[in-house]
């Protein structure tokens, strides 16, 4: 009798998504929800070719973000997705689907989509100034959203995860727990980091009482004035005195490599303008 093959981290990542998937795709959700995507779904080739081109190893350092964003991983599948930043830095590019029950105001339009998301923008932006090429920085760290399901109420309008009332987030909750649970398992990171207050406390709730370092940095989403006021320079300072990461400035070819990325934001905006 032949042996087994051993999975791989890629393929139990891989598996704890679709598991992830499966388990949200039961839930059922009340007003003022009225349509829910899940880019674990339609999206779920992009979001696979993230794990395999990325997850692969074990990381030093996990940023924890909320869920997706309309213009980000709502579009592209990955975690924080701005479509230039998926798809100039990260090299995905592919097919996106569409969800079962689309909001007229909030349409999916894959790579084709015309907004970028400024979260995206700003934390894909700041990784490609300091380490250059996506396999640098993703040779210790990695991005992963705790939940996978974007929200919206009648009026097209984007609800996070933690204003959910506590009859509709509890189910949601136990599934995104187990969920985070297996990814640090077998990525075994030293350092757990929530991009904002929720993923902070929810990181803090599940890992109580284990070795796992817990930290946090500003949420880098253009609702908060603090995070307008030079997010990069801020989200940066808060790493190095959590010693997360040294200090030092941006390599030359690192700088080279970012402008690539900016260079698609700049094709986006010309687009945009001549529509």
């Amino acid at each position: 009798m032949r042996d087994r093959p051993t999975p791989t981290t890629t393929t139990e990542l891989i598996r704890a998504a679709k598991n992830l998937s499966a388990a949200v795709g039961r839930l059922k959700f009340e007003p003022p929800v009225t349509h829910v995507y899940n880019p674990l779904d339609y999206a779920w080739p992009a979001h696979e070719m993230y794990l395999r081109k990325y997850g692969r190893s074990p990381k030093r350092v996990v940023f924890l973000g909320l869920n997706p964003g309309p213009f980000g991983m709502a579009q592209t599948g990955v975690p924080f997705g701005e479509v230039n930043a998926v798809r100039d830095w990260l090299h995905i590019e592919v097919p996106i689907g569409r969800p079962r029950r689309e909001h007229p105001k909030r349409p999916v339009e894959g790579f084709a989509c015309p907004r970028s998301e400024v979260s995206g923008r700003r934390l894909w932006g700041l990784f490609a100034a300091r380490f250059g090429r996506a396999e640098d920085f993703f040779a210790e760290h990695f991005v992963v959203n705790y939940c996978p399901l974007a929200f919206f109420d009648a009026a097209g309008r984007n609800l996070t995860p933690d204003r959910l009332s506590t009859a509709q987030s509890t189910e949601l909750f136990m599934a995104c727990d187990a969920h985070l649970r297996c990814v640090v398992r077998l990525l075994q990171p030293a350092w757990l980091i929530g991009l904002g207050d929720f993923a902070e406390r929810r990181a803090k709730r599940i890992f109580a009482n284990t070795p796992l370092q817990i930290g946090k940095v500003l949420h880098p989403s253009p609702a908060s004035p603090a995070a307008n006021r030079g997010w990069a320079a801020q989200a940066t300072a808060q790493l190095r005195a959590l010693g997360v990461w040294e200090g030092g400035r941006t390599h030359p070819t690192r700088a080279a490599s970012s402008a690539v990325y900016s260079a698609g934001l700049d094709r986006a905006r010309q687009k945009r303008s001549s529509r």
